[in-house]
């Protein structure tokens, strides 16, 4: 499953939960912005869709 972050769900005023939880740090955020997916560390793992409370983070 390819994961996708939908950047206007994102509140984008904290620090992701979601990107802490990911086995394989596929998941990046610089400062308060909205995460990004590395796809060539992602294993679809669903982990970061489940996790995220906005469903900003969802399957792609």
């Amino acid at each position: 499953m390819a994961i996708k972050v939908v950047p206007h769900r994102c509140p984008q005023n904290h620090q992701c939960p979601a990107v802490r939880m990911c086995p394989r740090g596929a998941l990046v955020q610089r400062g308060y912005r909205a995460p990004q997916v590395d796809p060539s560390r992602c294993t679809g793992c669903g982990l970061c869709v489940r996790f995220c409370g906005f469903g900003a983070i969802q399957p792609a």
